[in-house]
């Protein structure tokens, strides 16, 4: 059980190391591509990638499950990069950065109301506020005065609320029973359904001549194999494995990601205030996951065998 337990932190940590670095390639490709098209590419060849590595159609054995998987498409792939990309036009980075990062809170909530056996503890309230504060001093550090937009904090927050949306209905979708590719590309299909009629009012063209430019094919290709195709499999099985909650709680750990490959790709500087508030943030996630107790009971369970 142990060993389950841990292989979901480390599906969720690999998860989170490539959506940490996601900034990177979707900050080249706005160069020369709007967001909804990076964000209804990637989508699409993830769900092709899907389909190559699992070929088989997955037969709904309740079609009251097909609400589920559409909720989850809507929430998770439609909605919540579509709130997140809109409000980046309106608010600064480090607005967004923050108020997005509240989406494990707003996990815990929803868990505690809709999934048996997900209590809030105590111990996640004081990582959620330490992590809060770490992912502040990171996101503020540079900024010179805090900067209010209501219609661009407001859509942040809604992204928050949609992707804890979308964690507790990936929950539900696990406890089906059905391949974890599959669940994957079905719900996929579903935010793809939902992302047409925004491509009609948003500024979209097919532009396939982009591509020839070997930037943007590779971080393309990046967006949509990696960081939906393969992230989207292994964050669901990480929820399948701990729970709604204590996966949530490695969204924390994306803003130091973020931090961290920004410095080796951008060449920018980690300052003391950063570097605190990374600290901050660990420790935050270390308390929310409940790492330290898993670690520790791992532990002990090994001595323990060594003496018998």
């Amino acid at each position: 059980m142990q060993n389950k337990i841990l292989m979901g932190h480390l599906f969720a940590l690999v998860t989170i190391l490539l959506w940490g670095t996601t900034f990177i390639s979707t900050k080249v490709l706005l160069r020369s591509f709007t967001p909804i098209e990076i964000l209804f590419f990637r989508f699409i060849m993830g769900l092709i990638v899907l389909f190559l590595i699992y070929p088989h159609r997955l037969r709904v054995t309740d079609k009251k499950q097909e609400w589920i998987f559409a909720g989850a498409g809507l929430s998770g792939i439609t909605l919540y990069y579509l709130f997140e990309n809109i409000a980046l036009v309106y608010a600064p980075a480090s607005n967004v950065g923050v108020i997005t990062a509240t989406a494990p809170f707003f996990t815990a909530l929803l868990a505690c109301r809709f999934l048996a056996g997900e209590a809030l503890q105590k111990k996640f309230i004081l990582g959620f506020v330490l992590a809060i504060a770490g992912i502040a001093m990171i996101s503020f550090n540079s900024a010179t005065q805090l900067q209010i937009n209501p219609l661009g904090d407001f859509l942040a927050l809604a992204a928050a609320a949609t992707w804890a949306v979308y964690a507790v209905l990936s929950k539900k979708i696990s406890s089906f029973g059905y391949n974890a590719i599959q669940s994957t590309r079905h719900t996929f299909m579903y935010g793809l359904v939902f992302m047409l009629p925004a491509l009609l009012f948003m500024d979209f063209r097919w532009g396939f001549e982009r591509l020839a430019d070997p930037v943007n094919l590779l971080n393309l290709l990046f967006l949509g194999v990696g960081a939906s195709a393969m992230c989207f499999v292994t964050w669901n099985m990480a929820v399948k494995l701990l729970g709604a909650i204590k996966t949530s709680a490695y969204i924390y750990l994306a803003p130091v990601v973020t931090v961290i490959t920004s410095v080796i790709v951008l060449d920018e500087k980690i300052t003391t205030v950063i570097a605190c508030g990374m600290l901050l943030t660990m420790t935050g996630l270390l308390l929310s996951g409940d790492v330290v107790a898993l670690v520790k009971a791992n532990l002990r369970s090994k001595a323990k065998q060594n003496i018998l």
